[in-house]
């Protein structure tokens, strides 16, 4: 494997994380402090004292946020805490005190109790832990971090601002307004910054002991005190795995979760990757007559726009226990310093500090509740098998037997019309830009997972193919089906396309006609007239969770090429995977400052012979209004040499898929 040896960041941890404090507090610190300092394409190595005072799940929560702050991995070398929790979840004691000969052996084991020689690092940073505050991050994007102190100021200033990743620009005038309605038979309300979905999703977040159990605690307080969720805040709880299940029951928190409307929905990814389900007919009605800012608190990993839910505008990222906590206020529009949650059944206010356990409540908790044979039952179909696994019908074929009307397999289309030549590098000519955007546009914006819009492309495929509505599904779902997700490529419905003047929605301008169209049809278009396509795109672009889709839809829509201010490593790699090419403008520049508008067609020229196109050359950009200018050419020298691999493997490659043409999702 060719690779290019990585920049790595040295994030040095010191102190410890005071009372009260969570882990996500500190990832969603982490993740702050990273975004800024600028870590996409190199490692991130966590060391110093304070990183043996955190446990392993915590140091899974940082490591498991690499994608929101931008790095290829958040590393954490192996030490005592890293063997005890192999003791945990039921390895042997031969087998750890093999795996800690082996690393001490290579010099790869941390022993914080000895002396730490300085390493040297690319760049360097460091945190006291004890500087770590309760915070939550949005409304828009993971590293937007908001102290929990200053979390009501920071509402009011995002209803204040202009549409940004920072702003919803509500008119002052409009700024207290309430939508009464009737739930079910229950008078109800709802005002900016109403909490309408309050769930402990994410995978990471909900293996972590600590906050879970924590999460559990602030449940029992509160329905001890006599608090209860509002009926029309869905509530929901999706634990990463099946061992939580069992701590939960064991300390008997669980039950007390149930009461406050968390229940147990399924295993892994539910809200955060969009699969929240609607909202009640009555709660969404409220929202949309309205226009209200509702909002939803959630304990996953990414909340970027039209990801969680349609509905929501407004996406905080908290820990599993403040998911609680918000749930129970009803409203991101609170100070809980200073301001109740609600009334006792005393009839006396109940606040925060009221139902938040201390750190050594968690603890005991932890001690007590996570036993290392819940792992080892849980875990055993590892070795067992699993009975549903097992149980499933599988046809005896070689060869996977497609089923022309399935919407959710589907043959793809990417070796079709295949030669035996193997291909050489392109260029672009006289192409139309399909998408103008600003910065941060990230793969949920350009293939998103979530719930497909009823008057979507992908919505009008389904129903054409006989599929009702309320068994669309999500596009994460159907992620088998090209003819899906094609027109789920740039379907977010909180995209913003600068040709269309700032409009939200997943609409462009076909440039010849100068008709408004959805993305797809205008692509379809360019397409049947075999015409090359290209996006402007601002900072960032990719930015979020490494979706192959963001890169294999916008190839099936004619996309040819990208020209950004900058890109997310991961995903420019998969453009040019896929044959896109990726170009970044020189610094100082882009599209507004070299006046372009999207209405031009643009030309690039790149050389026919792959072994003259360099790493970071520059490469003209001709538009037909007169105007040129120079781009870098983002192909990272690994990605050469992949593309490079790929030509000399190219007939290998083709004879076999002959041999066994299963498709490109199960190769």
């Amino acid at each position: 494997m060719s690779m290019v040896l990585p920049g790595v960041v040295g994030f040095k941890l010191s102190g410890k994380l005071r009372d009260g404090v969570t882990a996500t507090d500190l990832v969603l610190t982490v993740t702050q402090i990273l975004r800024k300092h600028g870590v996409v394409g190199k490692f991130v190595e966590f060391h110093g004292d304070g990183v043996g005072k955190i446990s392993l799940a915590d140091r899974a929560t940082i490591a498991n946020m690499s994608p929101e702050y931008g790095a290829t991995m958040g590393f954490f070398p192996v030490d005592h805490v890293t063997l005890q929790y192999l003791k945990l979840t039921g390895r042997s004691d031969d087998t750890v005190a093999m795996i800690e000969a082996y690393l001490r052996a290579n010099n790869m084991f941390v022993d914080y109790n000895e002396p730490q020689q300085e390493r040297v690092y690319s760049s360097y940073l460091e945190l006291n832990l004890s500087d770590v505050e309760p915070c939550i991050s949005g409304p828009k994007r993971p590293h937007d971090r908001v102290p929990l102190k200053e979390m009501k100021a920071d509402w009011h200033s995002c209803l204040d601002n202009k549409v940004g990743f920072k702003g919803f620009a509500v008119p002052k005038e409009a700024q207290e307004k309430v939508a009464k309605f009737d739930f079910h038979g229950q008078p109800a309300e709802l005002r900016h910054g109403s909490v309408v979905i309050a769930a402990i999703t994410s995978c990471t977040n909900t293996s972590n002991p600590s906050v879970m159990l924590g999460a559990g605690l602030v449940a029992k307080k509160a329905c001890k005190l006599g608090l209860q969720v509002k009926p029309w805040v869905k509530t929901s709880l999706a634990p990463g795995s099946g061992v939580v299940t069992k701590y939960l029951l064991q300390s008997g928190l669980q039950k007390y979760l149930n009461e406050q409307g968390f229940n147990i929905v399924g295993y892994g990814c539910t809200t955060c990757i969009g699969n929240s389900g609607d909202l009640d007919e009555s709660v969404g009605a409220a929202i949309t007559d309205n226009d209200i800012i509702a909002s939803a608190v959630l304990s996953g990993n990414r909340n970027f726009e039209g990801r969680v839910h349609a509905l929501t505008r407004a996406n905080y990222l908290a820990s599993p226990p403040l998911v609680v906590a918000y749930a129970l206020a009803g409203t991101v529009d609170i100070d809980f310093e200073k301001e109740p949650i609600g009334v006792g059944k005393d009839g006396k206010n109940v606040y925060f500090r009221d139902i938040w356990p201390s750190t050594e409540e968690i603890a005991e908790a932890v001690q007590s509740s996570v036993l290392p044979e819940m792992f080892k039952s849980t875990y055993k179909s590892v070795t067992e098998g699993n009975p549903m696994w097992n149980d499933l019908d599988v046809p005896e074929s070689k060869l996977y037997a497609w089923d022309p009307n399935s919407t959710y397999i589907h043959q793809p289309p990417y070796f079709k019309n295949m030669t035996m030549d193997p291909p050489g590098a392109h260029g672009v000519k006289d192409a139309y830009c399909l998408l103008n955007f600003g910065d941060s546009i990230t793969t949920d914006h350009i293939s998103p997972a979530g719930s497909i819009h009823k008057d979507s492309p992908a919505a009008k495929f389904l129903l054409d193919h006989g599929v009702d509505r309320k068994d669309f599904n999500s596009y994460g779902s159907r992620r088998g089906n090209d003819e899906i997700m094609a027109r789920g490529t740039f379907a977010n419905i909180r995209i913003v396309n600068k040709l269309l003047k700032g409009e939200v929605g997943p609409h462009t301008v076909h440039i010849p006609t100068g008709e408004k169209l959805s993305v797809f049809d205008a692509a379809s278009r360019y397409k049947a007239a075999g015409q090359d396509t290209i996006v402007l795109a601002g900072a960032e672009y990719g930015s979020g969770s490494s979706r192959d889709w963001a890169a294999k839809g916008p190839m099936l829509l004619g996309v040819k090429a990208v020209i950004a201010k900058s890109f997310e490593r991961i995903h420019r790699s998969n453009l040019v995977g896929m044959g896109i090419i990726p170009l970044c403008f020189k610094a100082g520049e882009d599209a507004d400052t070299l006046q372009l508008t999207g209405h031009e067609r643009y030309t690039i020229d790149l050389p026919n012979n792959i072994n003259e196109i360099r790493p970071g050359q520059d490469v003209t950009v001709k538009t037909d209004s007169g105007k040129s200018f120079t781009c870098t050419a983002r192909f990272d020298t690994e990605v050469i040499v992949h593309f490079m691999h790929f030509m000399y493997m190219n007939q290998f490659i083709r004879k076999s898929i002959r041999l066994c043409e299963t498709g490109f999702g199960f190769l």
